[in-house]
Order: C-alpha cells, then sequence, then structure tokens
C-alpha cells in the first residue's frame, strides 16, 4: 500500500518527572530525551510500520533542529519531503509518574503547503496544511484526516473516507458538519465509536510508561486498516491495539505497533 501523511513536526523536548508542577514548585527530572514528533512525525512512523513504507510531506526550519529531525525521521524509516523555512517550531512535554503527558508548544506550526505530487497514493493522512495541500491530498484513493484541522476542512469542502475526532478533547471535537464516510470519535481508556458502532480499548500495559503519541498512533492504524479493506470492527480493534501499544515505551516511536499486526 503507498502511503503519505501531510503534516507538522516539532521539535520535542521530553522531560519525565514525578509529578506535573504546581504553582510556583521546582520538580527535578528522572530523565530527559529529544526527538522530532508533532501529529504528522508519530502518523507517518506508525504507517511506516504496518505498510512497509510512508512518505511524509511537511514543514521545518532550515536551522540545526530541523536539519535533525529530517535525519531521525529518516532513520525511523520514513521518507521525508521537507519544505524549508526559517525556525523550527519546538515543544516541551512533561511525562509523569502515571505516564501522563503535558505539552507547552513554542511557536506557530508550520503547515505544509500545496500542491503537493500525491496522485496514485493508495492512503493519504491530511494531518495539518494548507487548504491547497489538503486538495491535493483528495487525489489518493482513501483520504483520512484529522478533526485538529477541522476549519481547513471545512474551508476545503472535499469529502473524506475517514474523520478521527474526540468525544472529550475540545481541541478535537466534531460538530457533525463534515462529509465523511467514517467518523470515529475516541473516548481514551473507555475506547470509543465508530460510525455510531462503540469499539473496546485494548487492554494497557501493566506499567503505562508514556501517553505521548498513543491517539496519533491509533488514527493512523485505523486509516491503514480502513483503506486495505478491513471492516470496520476489525479496523478498529487493531488501531486500538496501535494505540495501546505506544504506551509500554519512551516517547511515540518506541513501542509502535510493527507489521505483521
Amino acid at each position: 500500500m503507498r502511503c503519505a501523511v501531510v503534516g507538522h513536526v516539532e521539535w520535542v523536548e521530553f522531560a519525565r518527572v514525578p509529578r506535573m508542577p504546581a504553582p510556583g514548585e521546582i520538580v527535578h527530572a528522572t530523565e530527559t530525551w529529544e526527538e522530532p514528533a508533532g501529529g504528522g512525525a508519530v502518523v507517518a512512523r506508525q504507517l511506516a510500520l504496518l505498510a512497509g513504507r510512508c512518505e511524509l510531506f511537511t514543514a521545518v526550519g532550515a536551522d540545526e533542529r530541523g536539519r535533525a529531525a529530517e535525519l531521525r525521521l529518516a532513520e525511523l524509516g520514513v521518507d521525508v519531503h521537507v519544505q524549508w523555512r526559517e525556525t523550527t517550531r519546538r515543544a516541551f512535554t512533561h511525562v509523569d509518574a502515571d505516564g501522563e503527558r503535558t505539552i507547552t508548544v513554542l511557536g506557530e506550526k508550520l503547515l505544509p503547503r500545496g500542491p503537493l505530487p500525491l496522485e496514485g497514493y493508495d492512503l493519504v493522512f491530511f494531518v495539518s496544511g494548507d487548504a491547497a495541500a489538503l486538495s491535493a491530498s483528495r487525489r489518493a484513493r482513501f483520504l483520512a484526516a484529522t478533526a485538529r484541522e477541522s476549519a481547513t476542512l471545512r474551508r476545503g469542502g472535499v469529502r473524506l473516507n475517514l474523520l478521527v475526532g474526540s468525544a472529550h478533547d475540545p481541541g478535537e471535537r466534531y460538530e457533525g458538519d463534515l462529509s465523511a464516510d467514517h467518523v470515529a470519535l475516541t473516548e481514551g481508556a473507555r475506547g470509543g465509536r465508530l460510525d455510531g458502532a462503540r469499539w473496546e480499548a485494548a487492554a494497557a500495559p501493566a506499567a503505562i510508561a508514556d501517553t505521548y503519541g498513543a491517539g496519533d498512533s491509533f488514527a493512523a492504524a485505523l486509516a491503514f486498516a480502513l483503506a486495505r479493506g478491513d471492516d470496520p470492527a476489525a479496523a478498529a480493534a487493531l488501531a486500538a491495539r496501535a494505540g495501546a501499544a505506544v504506551l509500554a515505551g519512551r516517547g511515540p516511536y518506541t513501542t509502535q505497533l510493527r507489521f505483521p499486526p
């Protein structure tokens, strides 16, 4: 299956802390690391693991972090097509003792701009981008998107094969005003609903190390399964496994679900 992602990348600094700091409090990190992440990167890496290959159309700064992001994503098996900008967007993430992450973003999201050469792809996942990038994405046989970008999706007016939103997160709420063949609304540990039918969350690991990237890995696996022809119930089950797999590792990539799923 020929897959591509259109979306943003951020250079993320992670710090594992015993708890989130209260106002005025100082906490000491027990572990720190850095990775290129953000929705575009995480979805692309998960699709690369499931489909054997995935291309990422993104934008980063022509700076040290941007160059490092391009190299690291290539090491992770993602074929990266970069639009170079001035400064790479950064983020800082606390991960507490329960594995919950809290994110502070530094700088504006760098949106890939269209038109993009996306003819002939079996699956494109639109994570973020401008209207021209969205229009180009629709040339794929199967187009998935996230409700985070609802404003762009409304302006673009294209039909989606899959929309992934959240029943609880205000930033990913779906108002029912987009044209989509399948709609998935996640509910975290309670699973969620795909086209109105409930799926149950997969069993979480005994010790949750890090929740960063679980939702994006779920969305990527759901799109992959539906695009290859799985029935919705089987697709949701695979996606739930992909989301749960991430919880066992440090950061978004170390324990992502691999092919064959």
